[in-house]
């Protein structure tokens, strides 16, 4: 594998990890995404501390947490891999949004957006490169309060 070949791996694994929410692709694509177990830190979105978790609770997670939205988006551009032998680490910028249903926002905004940054970690594996860290830094929010009436308290992410 070439250093090039490294990159344009590691930078079409972001655009898996977001089709995970945007799809709601819960079943083959987190396999092909996370390791497990993987380590989480979306400690500035959540308030949760970073924390290890199964993959399959981790899932289950997501699958719950992305359940009330009727459409997500997660942009993730600006990559900036660093490369050392099987390990990644990878900066990203990101701007997520995610809508409401009209019951949720109650004649108010519709939609929960999110800016920040994802500095992630990933691990070659024998299947591939995977994330084994994914850290969100938020740097601005419109509408949180629609992320706590549309997700459960300990959603990470």
């Amino acid at each position: 594998m070439t250093a090039e070949t490294d990159r344009a791996e590691l930078i079409q694994l972001f655009g898996h990890y977001a089709d995970i929410a945007d799809r709601k692709e819960f079943d083959e694509l987190p396999g092909r995404v996370l390791t497990d177990p993987l380590t989480l830190d979306f400690e500035s979105v959540s308030g949760i501390p970073p924390m290890e978790v199964p993959l399959a609770e981790y899932v289950e997670v997501l699958r719950g947490s992305f359940a009330p939205f009727t459409a997500t988006h997660h942009a993730i551009t600006g990559h900036v891999v660093e490369l050392d032998g099987d390990r990644a680490t990878i900066h990203a910028h990101v701007r997520a949004e995610h809508w409401v249903p009209a019951e949720v926002a109650d004649g108010g905004p519709d939609r929960w957006l999110v800016v920040g940054f994802y500095d992630n970690e990933a691990v070659r594996t024998p299947d591939g490169w995977r994330f084994s860290r994914v850290q969100l830094t938020a740097a601005h929010q419109e509408n949180t309060h629609l992320a706590s009436a549309a997700l459960p308290s300990e959603q990470a992410g």
